[in-house]
């Protein structure tokens, strides 16, 4: 099977089986979402969900946030991941947003850049679910699929990873693709146990007609 096969036969199964794909991160404005992805980093979309609707309570604009202490932002996320580190991010934020950007989010991912907080991925989320860029953010779940299945070849790096699929994927699917990936990463192509049994493009997969199956055939000798 050709690169290109098996990109095709990629999308065509996603837009029969999951035509709509979208963040699981809870959003209402793009403020609210990227406050959500810089808090994602490390953990899990659900806890996430469980903290922003008392953080947007407390801070519902990025005026409120600029001027609030550490210590004040770290209490309304400290069951995340790296508190700390996020609470100094999430105000360095907000004051560059209301400096720089007048508190409109930028839609450029190097522009995006310039905020504390914000590194590649979360750009690229930003870019892509607020202004439907054809951006592809690179999380674990999408390196790890996307080499598995065979999407990626000898990618090092998340940006080698998403050069790649960027060069590959249709433009138009590009946004949507990112989701995918995401999605059967978290539950079906999981790091620790992969469910080949349940996947539906494991006739395109490569780690399941080279692990998968080998395991299977050596378990039947047995």
């Amino acid at each position: 099977m050709t690169k290109k096969e098996k990109y095709t036969a990629f999308v065509a199964y996603f837009e029969k089986n999951m035509p709509v794909a979208e963040t699981e991160l809870v959003f209402e404005s793009p403020y609210q979402l990227l406050v959500a992805v810089i808090l994602s980093a490390q953990c899990t979309d659900k806890r996430v969900n469980i903290i922003t609707p008392g953080f947007f309570e407390a801070y519902p604009e990025p005026e409120v946030l600029a001027v609030s202490s550490q210590e004040a932002v770290y209490e309304q996320i400290k069951s995340c991941s790296y508190p700390n580190n996020k609470a100094k991010s999430l105000i360095g934020m907000a004051k560059v947003l209301l400096k720089d950007f007048n508190g409109i989010i930028p839609e450029d991912v190097d522009e995006l850049q310039r905020l504390p907080g914000v590194g590649r991925k979360t750009a690229n989320v930003i870019a892509s679910v607020v202004y439907n860029k054809p951006a592809m953010a690179v999380d674990t779940h999408v390196f790890r699929v996307a080499a598995r299945i065979g999407l990626t070849t000898a990618a090092k790096t998340p940006l080698q990873a998403e050069q790649q699929l960027v060069k590959h994927f249709p433009e138009e699917v590009i946004s949507r693709a990112h989701h995918w990936l995401i999605l059967h990463g978290r539950y079906v192509c999981k790091a620790r146990k992969p469910d080949c049994e349940n996947c539906g493009i494991s006739n395109i997969c490569n780690y399941y007609k080279r692990e998968y199956k080998k395991t299977k055939t050596t378990k039947s000798k047995t």
